[in-house]
């Protein structure tokens, strides 16, 4: 469904991206990792068709730079850096939903199902949101509408984790007949969620590992958690992940099976307090 064939790409003289070439059929869950600046986010210009390349790009057979609106109307998007629009949430979503020719109640629904109020922002300017709020609204526009290709940037990088279980959830009713492209310079942010891992180093591909296809992306794990004393700031952050306290030292919880690599390593930074810990 997506080619990359000998693509390379410079910016003044500097070699971005090197002959790259990988393929991603439909059912495809791909990590795109790699630190910052090894070619991550220009390949995926490359595909949507923003930046001018060598080497052939294709979707579905047909050429991004040809056809952008043909390309694009299949595409679901989510950005790592929100635009700085100003114009009305409520237009941006009409105008997004026109576009792909999609209904705009889906695209705020699901931005709903995130956590985000639309009656409360419809008529606030999208550069004035919040962070959280914005990757909430781009998530939604992205998945509130019928696409065969999803790629996104840094995907869950201002969500809460109560909506990053939620956003997990939505994601496992779109892998079997998409391609699914995240990008991350963390591969823990999103191990779970891929069954092909392909890293970029300075422009060049230095690992495409397919790994094991077992994960339930909505999958929801309990967690109970006993520690030997009150530490506020532990206590501040199993609060965020919607963890409730039993007798000052027991705690417990739900973690996203995504995200439970997250999870542990937020918590072995106080693995000195910790007295048991299980995750079922």
């Amino acid at each position: 469904m997506i080619e990359f064939q000998s693509v390379s790409k410079t910016f003044q003289k500097r070699a971005v991206l090197d002959d790259i070439s990988l393929s991603f059929d439909a059912g495809a869950r791909v990590a795109l990792v790699g630190s910052n600046g090894a070619g991550k986010t220009t390949l995926i210009r490359c595909l949507l068709g923003e930046y001018v390349c060598n080497g052939n790009v294709r979707v579905g057979g047909v050429d991004p730079r040809a056809d952008r609106q043909g390309v694009l109307a299949r595409i679901g998007f989510v950005p790592q850096l929100p635009p700085p629009l100003k114009i009305p949430v409520g237009e941006l979503i009409n105008y997004s939903a026109n576009l792909c020719n999609s209904d705009p109640k889906h695209m705020e629904e699901v931005a709903e199902q995130l956590g985000l109020s639309m009656d409360s922002i419809r008529n606030q300017p999208f550069v004035k949101l919040s962070g959280g709020q914005k990757q909430k609204l781009l998530i939604g526009i992205a998945l509130g509408r019928e696409s065969d290709v999803l790629v996104m940037d840094e995907p869950a990088a201002n969500l809460d984790p109560e909506s990053r279980k939620i956003f997990f959830s939505l994601l496992s009713e779109r892998t079997q007949n998409s391609v699914m492209l995240m990008s991350s310079h963390r591969i823990d942010e999103i191990a779970a969620l891929v069954n092909r891992v392909v890293e970029l180093d300075r422009g060049q591909v230095v690992l495409d590992d397919h790994v094991a296809d077992s994960i339930d992306p909505s999958a929801i794990q309990d967690c109970n958690l006993s520690l030997s004393r009150d530490e506020e700031a532990l206590a501040k952050s199993l609060a965020e992940w919607g963890f409730t306290n039993g007798d000052g030292l027991n705690w417990s919880g739900t973690v996203a099976g995504p995200d439970r690599l997250r999870f542990l390593g937020m918590m072995s930074r106080y693995a000195g307090l910790i007295s048991s810990l299980e995750l079922k």
